[in-house]
């Protein structure tokens, strides 16, 4: 997931240097989007695992 992230930010880094404003903030909220559901499940995880009783990473 956090392969699609960065690639809808080069996406839209590429696209704002081109000066497409569109495709540059749409690329840019979805990078954003899956970028945040990321951090969340990476989160989550973490909490599992100090739950069970394993030392986080």
């Amino acid at each position: 997931m956090l392969t699609w992230a960065l690639t809808f930010l080069v996406v839209a880094l590429i696209a704002a240097a081109l000066g497409f404003g569109g495709i540059a903030g749409a690329s840019a909220g979805i990078a954003k989007i899956l970028f945040l559901v990321f951090l969340v499940l990476f989160v989550v995880t973490m909490i599992a695992r100090a739950v069970r009783g394993r030392p986080p990473v």
